[in-house]
């Protein structure tokens, strides 16, 4: 697997199976207890074209549920697959396929949403050198998947959450002064995490180049206030240090090339993990045809 692609600790994966399984099984379910619990076959079908991505968060559920379940996978993560594709096929009981195949088919079918709508991000600034970024935008409790499956679309992840990098915001400035204060108490409260400075003004975008952080994000700019942040800050890295920019708000599919094209290092799209539509998928009991 490619290293990019590791998935979160087991434990989390464990931790996000064990909490939507209780969701689902309650105090058991009552339908599959109806059934004989006999050896049976079942094949997970993708209904429509996507990338794939969840496979840990598949298999842990059905796991949990039967440790003995063999999953032959016919696809890899981040593969991008056609309708009609079987990606799996299961051996296990009867009666553990079945319990285990909603909780596993949401897992399957969000993480496959996000990392086929990555995908289509991807593709469309190939060969622009700017990287397409997720936010903290994520379903409750599902971060890390959702960051898992951006990588799987061929996105890069931004931080984590509130811990791992010093973000400063609207707010913060307002607060501290100005961008330069609040860049000094920053890198002196927390001298060892990436600083991001976001920026609504040509102004405090030249502010922050000459203060020094990690990275600058342009929010909401306009095309000709954009390009111009891009002249800006290659002039100030002719000088020493070259400081990326990013940019976040207001992008879309169809205005994300462009932005691209103005030469901006990062672009983060909320979207990703946001605006989630579930990938068509379905698993069928019964041996594969």
């Amino acid at each position: 697997m490619d290293a990019s692609l590791a998935p979160p600790p087991p434990e989390a994966v464990l931790a996000d199976v064990r909490r939507a399984l209780d969701e689902d099984l309650g105090g058991g379910d009552v339908t599959a207890a109806l059934l004989p619990d006999v050896p049976e076959s079942a094949r997970l079908l993708c209904k429509e074209e996507a990338v794939v991505a969840g496979r840990p968060w598949f298999d842990a559920c059905h796991r949990l549920l039967d440790p003995q379940v063999a999953i032959d996978w016919r696809v890899r993560e981040g593969q991008r697959v056609a309708a009609g594709t079987v990606l799996a096929v299961l051996h296990g009981r009867s009666r553990s396929l079945v319990s285990a195949e909603r909780t596993a088919l949401n897992f399957m079918q969000t993480l496959c949403g996000t990392a086929t709508a990555t995908a289509a991000f991807v593709a469309a600034v190939r060969g622009t050198g700017a990287t397409i970024l997720d936010t903290r935008k994520t379903l409750p409790g599902l971060r890390l998947a959702q960051k898992y499956a951006v990588r799987a679309g061929g996105g890069a992840n931004h931080r984590l959450g509130l811990y791992d990098a010093v973000m400063l915001k609207e707010n913060h400035v307002r607060v501290a002064g100005s961008v330069a204060a609040a860049i000094a108490a920053a890198r002196a409260a927390r001298p060892s995490l990436p600083l991001i400075v976001e920026v609504e003004t040509l102004d405090q975008l030249r502010e922050a180049l000459a203060a020094g952080c990690d990275r600058v994000l342009l929010d909401d700019f306009a095309a000709a206030g954009r390009r111009e942040a891009v002249r800006i800050a290659r002039q100030a890295a002719a000088g020493g240090r070259r400081i990326p920019l990013e940019v976040s708000g207001s992008v879309d599919l169809a205005g994300v090339r462009a932005i691209a094209e103005d030469g901006v290092d990062f672009i983060s799209i909320g979207a990703l993990t946001k605006h989630v539509r579930a990938i068509d998928l379905s698993m069928k009991l019964g041996p594969a045809p």
